[in-house]
């Protein structure tokens, strides 16, 4: 590297020091300091830090490899995550979520389920749960990084997982002490960051690039948002490797030759996996540390807004160059071909001086993001949902504290330790999306929706889908399989998701209705003042019954048209800065076009319903 961009990256981290010192005292004040920076952060430094903290090295390099193989109709594959689900955050579910005022994902529970024996089962399913998925997330960012970070440093012989492993510790010092006053600092620097290297990249890529040599280097459609049945892209005269990944069934292949079938399984995943509300990790924390539920929603449309454009403007641009100046190296891999490697190979050879500092800091700071936001959710449930709940709950403020910073320790040190018997970042994606995600979905949608669903069927319903998770993982890998009398070739992942999806369901209804309703009270209090639509006409009933002037819900109509007009409006986001980047101007100002339209109707439909203190100035 250029000393320019080496002094970019030592200035970076210098900062982030000083940072993480400067912010210790405020976060050592009590546990709600620590853990979500006391509440008192407005909504749109918030939603900064909670796009900023999407925004990971890893899930970066994932959808380089996707843009170049899939090429426009990628865009469709962000339902894996589902990324999509800020949009219903953004219209209801983050205000849902933020009215009980609590402080981690698990203690929500109780808002639910009260404090009979099913709501503690509840509570120590989703503890449970969440730090499963912290573990799966930790090694997710460990495999990004030390693949991200070898082909910078001179030292041939050091393997990518000390590299990553070294990276983990240090920056696990900043994310200890500083506690989400931190996470939040970092992720505004970050963004910073993210946002001029995605300017740098874009420019450097469209400067360097001409919209011929794009379209000589990719198969007829690749460039097409929309597809028929079946995906009918054709590498083979290009990389025919890349047809291999396309068609052959996983573990050698994607398996997305029929793209209709697999994305409408997609969203219909993806729906669910919204509709179940935010997961027990970073992503309820950043609601849960907003001053209001109206800021809640106001924090997830930042949140959007941030998260996409400038990411896939970086994205865009590393694929394109990719695509013209690695493709040979690419094809010259043969069978052992590592989409993996365009991301590191684009930076490190076609960035100008400084470029490389600059998305490398940037990058680094992303890594960070999601790493110390992930690693503040896991201590705060170690804190909060099991040592206060279960051993000492009337210590003192700094013993909590103190103990964060223990929790923070380990759960880092686990993470390392799942890191390096992970196989790759796409198996570590597949797992997270497919397996652990489906997990959760279907007790997490019917708490919201049936007065009926008690803490019993809830804690069933995410068991089966954990441990079903969890087993699914280990027949996977090649030795247990062997023992087990499987092959890892009969494991799709669409299938394991609807097994674990149906385990979860089977198991949720069943043991709810053996089992007796939460009381009255709890579910009266609850549709009070989280104020759900749904199934809750008994409970209705009965508050009606003390108080006629009580209203319900009835914005389940706006609600699901928001929701259909703010994904269109994402997909904007998305597909505008990639038709800039890949210089197809026309389909460019379409996107810009579309975005604005359906800005202006959610700004009349959504936007103006906000109340000054509340969702909607019905309720």
């Amino acid at each position: 590297m250029h000393s320019v961009d080496v002094v970019i990256i030592v200035v970076y981290l210098i900062l982030m020091v000083v940072i993480g010192w400067v912010v210790a005292k405020l976060a050592a004040k009590n546990p709600e300091s620590y853990f979500l920076a006391g509440k008192k952060l407005p909504w749109y430094i918030i939603g900064i830090a909670h796009g900023s903290s999407g925004i990971d090295v890893t899930g970066t390099m994932w959808f380089v490899t996707m843009l170049f193989v899939y090429g426009v109709k990628a865009t469709w594959l962000l339902w894996i995550w589902p990324l999509f689900n800020m949009v219903f955050r953004m219209v209801y579910l983050g205000a849902w979520v933020r009215r009980s005022n609590v402080l981690t994902g698990a203690e929500w529970m109780r808002t639910r389920f009260g404090y009979s024996l099913g709501a503690e089962l509840a509570y120590i399913s989703v503890v449970v749960y969440a730090l499963v998925s912290v573990v799966g997330f930790l090694s997710y960012a460990f495999q990004g990084m030390g693949k991200f970070t070898k082909p910078f440093l001179p030292w041939e012989n050091v393997s990518e997982y000390t590299y990553a492993t070294i990276i983990m510790l240090v920056t696990g010092v900043y994310c200890v002490v500083g506690g989400m006053y931190s996470v939040v600092m970092n992720d505004i620097i970050q963004y910073a960051l993210i946002v001029v290297a995605a300017i740098v990249v874009a420019s450097v890529a469209i400067v360097l690039t001409t919209p011929e040599q794009i379209m000589s280097l990719v198969p007829a459609g690749w460039d097409h948002l929309f597809f028929g049945w079946r995906l009918d892209l054709d590498w083979s005269n290009l990389i025919p490797e890349i047809n291999r990944k396309i068609f052959e069934s996983p573990p050698t292949g994607d398996g997305y030759s029929l793209y209709m079938f697999f994305i409408m399984m997609l969203f219909f995943k993806g729906v669910l996996v919204s509709v179940a509300g935010p997961t027990p990790n970073y992503a309820i924390q950043h609601v849960l540390s907003t001053r209001s539920p109206r800021e809640a929603a106001l924090e997830n449309m930042m949140m959007a807004v941030v998260s996409l454009g400038p990411r896939f403007l970086l994205i865009a641009g590393i694929a394109v160059l990719g695509l013209v100046f690695f493709s040979p190296d690419l094809a010259a891999m043969g069978t052992k071909v590592d989409f993996e490697k365009i991301l590191p190979h684009v930076v490190n050879k076609y960035l100008p001086v400084g470029g490389k500092g600059l998305i490398l800091a940037g990058l680094l700071a992303a890594f960070m993001s999601t790493y110390v936001s992930t690693v503040n959710s896991a201590a705060a449930y170690v804190v909060n949902d099991i040592y206060k709940r279960y051993i000492n709950p009337n210590a003192t403020g700094r013993r909590y504290v103190v103990l964060g910073y223990i929790a923070s320790c380990v759960v880092i040190l686990v993470g390392i330790a799942f890191g390096f018997v992970t196989g790759s970042v796409h198996k570590v994606t597949e797992w997270i999306a497919n397996s652990l995600v489906p997990a959760f979905v279907v007790p997490n949608v019917l708490k919201w929706h049936w007065w009926r669903f008690n803490g019993y069927g809830f804690f069933a319903g995410m068991v089966a889908g954990t441990v079903t998770a969890l087993i699914y993982v280990l027949l996977k890998e090649p030795a247990v399989a062997a023992v087990a009398g499987f092959s890892t070739a009969s494991f799709n992942p669409v299938v394991a998701f609807l097994v674990i999806l149906a385990l979860s369901c089977l198991a949720s209804i069943v043991v709810c209705l053996l089992t007796a309703p939460e009381g009255d009270d709890v579910l009266k209090s609850f549709y009070r003042t989280v104020r759900p639509w749904g199934f809750w006409q008994p409970i209705f009933q009965k508050l009606r019954a003390e108080n006629p002037n009580f209203q319900k819900n009835r914005d389940l109509g706006r609600d699901m048209f928001n929701v259909a007009v703010g994904l269109v409006w994402q997909v904007s986001m998305v597909t505008l800065p990639i038709y800039l980047v890949i210089q197809q101007y026309g389909r460019m100002w379409l996107s810009l076009a579309v975005f604005a339209a359906t800005s202006l109707i959610l700004k009349f439909t959504w936007y103006d319903r906000l109340g000054p203190g509340e969702m909607y100035l019905s309720e």
